[in-house]
């Protein structure tokens, strides 16, 4: 640990893994105090409700990306009057995109509908949820701009003291609102709204804090650097709409085979997404460190947190491989006590063997590509990744049925580690 790249990795992941472990609480409560309600209804309108809202933001998580590499870079430079520009440029983003999607909101409600298709009796229940909820889009799209330039000023404890916050206000809101005053769905959305503006309050507050924050004005600075922003930021959303398709396609591919081989799907994949908390946790602070390092023209700085981030990414996979091995069917036991699934998914499990191992590079990469404003690289390699997993799945799906796509699936995590190591190895970009 004497080793300074070390120090700072963790004082930077420590805190990103805690805010991406509380993120999924926001949700959680929601469900939870419905639950004691009583009626599946409320808890299906919910479900319903979260995922659309959960794709919409994924969407748009470029916000908080094309921030903190920008501002990263700006740091390292000690350009203090181009960081603020950079997060004036991703606050305007964000609330011009807010902006539209409240004024579309009917039409977007229509189309979500549809693509989810909730049954006629739990209908009623989403719109209301819809109605309330999509009022948080300009806080939350803020809060990704937000949290992506505190990342980039170095600060991830800023991001998780706010993730913090908006789970203690919207347990508070939600159940005063639903046991005290006898609300339903829309007490619970209206906490979760309630929650995201406070959350975006905080972090406006918390930007005063900065010195380089001291000096934010609209000027026609902001404006001549917003095509190069818009470009990074679009990279990254096509990127997205990758991910966000292979994600979308294994849900539904599990569902096509059955309830029990969705169930199993559901809870293997839990194991990826703690994997996923961890692994994200690293690669914002390499989000920090190489674009700190690139920004500051340190091509041996840059290099050796590029070495120490793929250290401790080894690390997390000799541990959480070995957590697997160990007590990965234990753990299925604990989500569920359906003995049919547990049994089913005893043929499965060994897959989540290899996600460690094939997913690590994928997220270290794509913080360091993120620091490094590689873009184009990002999607790229989601791109080929995406065309080799779907290629795979219905070239070997006849024949292997549900492991085809874990097969697809795992290919896939390593495939954007692979081309992303090529891209990094070839680019001239990469010598300060």
């Amino acid at each position: 640990m004497n080793n300074p790249y070390d120090r700072d990795i963790l004082r930077l992941a420590l805190p990103s893994i805690v805010s991406n472990i509380t993120v999924p609480l926001l949700g959680l409560v929601d469900v939870t105090v419905m639950g004691h309600i009583g009626d599946a209804r409320y808890i299906a309108a919910i479900a319903v409700g979260s995922m659309i809202f959960n794709v919409v933001y994924w969407l748009f998580g470029f916000l908080r990306m094309g921030t903190s590499g920008l501002t990263a870079q700006a740091y390292g430079a000690r350009k203090a009057d181009e960081a603020s520009n950079v997060l004036l440029r991703s606050l305007t983003l964000a609330f011009g995109i807010a902006c539209t999607i409240l004024i579309l909101q009917v039409p977007l409600r229509h189309l979500a509908i549809a693509l989810m298709r909730p049954t006629a009796d739990v209908l009623p229940f989403v719109i209301p949820y819809y109605n309330i909820c999509i009022w948080g889009a300009p806080a939350m799209l803020g809060l990704y701009a937000l949290t992506g330039w505190f990342i980039g000023m170095q600060n991830t404890r800023i991001p998780m003291v706010i993730a913090i916050g908006q789970n203690i206000v919207n347990i508070v809101v939600s159940l005063f609102l639903v046991f005290g005053l006898g609300m339903q769905v829309e007490g619970v959305a209206l906490g979760t709204v309630v929650a995201q503006w406070c959350g975006l309050l905080m972090a406006l507050l918390f930007v005063g804090r900065f010195p380089e924050a001291h000096g934010l004005r609209l000027s026609r600075a902001i404006f001549q650097k917003m095509g190069h922003f818009l470009r990074i930021n679009r990279d990254i959303f096509l990127r997205t709409l990758f991910l966000v398709a292979v994600n979308l396609f294994f849900t539904s591919a599990g569902a096509a085979q059955g309830a029990v081989v969705l169930a199993v799907n559901t809870l293997l994949m839990q194991l990826f997404t703690l994997f996923s908390y961890i692994l994200d946790g690293f690669a914002y602070a390499g989000e920090a460190l190489s674009g700190r390092y690139f920004g500051a023209g340190d091509k041996a700085g840059l290099q050796g947190v590029v070495r120490r981030l793929f250290g401790w990414g080894a690390l997390m996979v000799v541990l959480f491989t070995l957590a697997y091995a160990l007590g990965g069917q234990t753990f299925l036991a604990l989500l569920t006590t359906d003995q049919t699934v547990v049994s089913a998914a005893s043929e499965y499990v060994w897959w989540t063997l290899l996600i460690p191992v094939t997913g690590v590079a994928a997220f270290i990469w794509d913080g360091v590509f993120i620091g490094l404003t590689l873009s184009r690289g990002m999607f790229i390699s989601s791109m080929v990744a995406a065309v080799v997993f779907f290629l795979l799945y219905f070239l070997l799906q006849p024949v292997w049925g549900n492991h085809a796509l874990w097969l697809a699936f795992v290919v896939y995590l390593l495939m954007r580690g692979v081309v992303q190591t090529w891209l990094y190895a070839t680019t001239a970009r990469l010598r300060p």
